[in-house]
Order: structure tokens, then sequence, then C-alpha cells
């Protein structure tokens, strides 16, 4: 899921170099934090969330798959 979240979001920005993922194991979920360069939140984000929504719902079903649980969240 990480790899997945990784891929897609470097495939969105101007500047995959700066695109890194942070996982962090919880009691019953997986918190997959994403961090981009400044300039490049619109193109994470997207016209209100759409892109956002949509990576989210992506990583969801990965993770339904594995039978796990888990949370994207969009850092600064």
């Amino acid at each position: 899921m990480k790899e997945l979240l990784l891929t897609l979001a470097q495939a969105l920005v101007d500047h995959p170099e700066q695109v890194s993922v942070n996982q962090v194991e919880g009691e019953k979920s997986v918190i997959l934090e994403l961090r981009v360069a400044q300039e490049d939140m619109g193109k994470v984000i997207g016209k209100q969330g759409r892109i956002a929504r949509a990576i989210r719902t992506l990583v969801k079903a990965a993770a339904a798959h594995q039978g796990k649980r888990v949370i994207v969240e969009i850092i600064q």
C-alpha cells in the first residue's frame, strides 16, 4: 500500500523526488502520511479534493483486498 501511494503521488507531481510516504502502525489501522512539495499540494488534492478522494479510494481498496484498514493523510 505504501508503494502504491508513492507511485500514484509521484505520477501526479512536478517534483517526484520530494514525495515521501511515512507509515504509522496503529492498533486497528495503518496511517499513511503523504508529504509533497508545497507547490505540488494542489495537484495532489485537486479541485474540491477529487484527486485526494480518488487516491484514498484506490489505497483503501488495495488495503481491503489484504484485509487491512488504511487512512491516507496529506501533510505539508
